[in-house]
This record gives C-alpha cells, structure tokens and sequence, in this order.
C-alpha cells in the first residue's frame, strides 16, 4: 500500500463526510461518488450490499462504510485512517457550527442556509435511489424489484416495522426463495 494509496483513502472519506450536511442520509450519495465513481474501490451493486448489510447493523452508516472500505483497500490501517478521516469532520465541524449556530440562531442568513440545502439532499438521495433501483432491476428484473420495494414501503409505513427488520426480510427472501422463483 503506497502513501498515495492511503491518502486516496483518507481524502475520499473526508471529502464525502465533511460535506454530508444532514448525516447518514446527506453522506451515502457522497460516499458513492467517492467509493464507485471516482476511486472504483466498488462498483455498483457491491455498494448496494455494503449499503443493505450496514443498514442491517447498529451505528452510524458513514462508520461502517469506512471501516469496511479501509480495510478492503489497505488492511487495518487502511480501516483506521478511513474512518479518523469519517469521524473527525463531523466531530471538529459539529464543535465549531453549534457554537456559531448558537450565537447566531435568530439570524435569518443562518435559517436561509438550513433550509435552502434540503432540497439538494432531497436529490442525492434520488439519485442514489435511482442508482439501487436500477442495479436492481438489471439484476432481478421489474416486478420483483417493484414488488420488493412495494412490500417494504407497507411493512415500514403501514405495520411499522423497524428498516433493519425489513432488510432482515429481504435478505432471507433474495437467498432462500429468490433463486427458485428466478429459475
């Protein structure tokens, strides 16, 4: 593993996290961007598997990508370096920004600023779902992925069922039943 290796690793990280305003949700459409397109460490479906497998896990979705990610590319320092680069941004900007927000938080610049980059998240996050419901539909074609994510959205919005209960599901349902109904 060269320098130039391990600080692809921290940079990509960083990058992804230090402008993942909003958490998790604002970070995965990043982390793909650095993970798939721009340092091929994955492709496509097989950040659609870390993304379902770490959604299935406690704890914090950017960690997990990292710690896995590092590790894959360059052991456990790999894992190390890559998820100091996840965490550090968030801990230094969350110090500096609540202590600014605090001051300010009457200002209506600082509530224009809040408000106005939801919608930018709102179209990383379809994008990312376009992405996953693409890879999907290449792989097991239209009705399963439809009748898939039909099942999902009633088991989380109508019976309530917590998002790593369904992925549990799903991921009985692709490796015990999915093969035969495929064939």
């Amino acid at each position: 593993m060269t320098l130039v290796n391990l600080w692809n690793l921290f940079w990509g990280f960083f990058v992804a996290n230090i402008l993942g305003y909003g958490g998790g949700p604002a970070s995965i459409p990043l982390m793909q961007e650095e993970i798939v397109n721009h340092y091929d460490w994955q492709t496509t479906e097989q950040f659609g598997d870390m993304l379902a497998v770490g959604n299935a896990l406690p704890g914090p979705i950017a960690t997990k990508f990292a710690a896995f990610v590092g590790y894959q590319e360059a052991g456990w320092l790999g894992m190390l370096i890559t998820t100091i680069a996840t965490v550090a941004p968030s801990s230094i900007a969350l110090i500096v920004l609540l202590k600014i927000l605090n001051r300010y938080r009457n200002s209506p610049i600082v509530k224009g600023m809040t408000l106005l980059v939801q919608p930018v998240i709102a179209v990383m996050l379809l994008l990312l779902t376009y992405d996953m419901g693409f890879v999907s539909y290449e792989a097991i074609g239209i009705l399963q992925s439809v009748g898939i994510a039909a099942i999902a959205w009633l088991c989380m919005t109508k019976f309530k069922l917590h998002p790593a209960i369904v992925i549990v599901l799903a991921f009985a349902y692709g490796g015990f039943i999915l093969p035969y109904v495929m064939t």
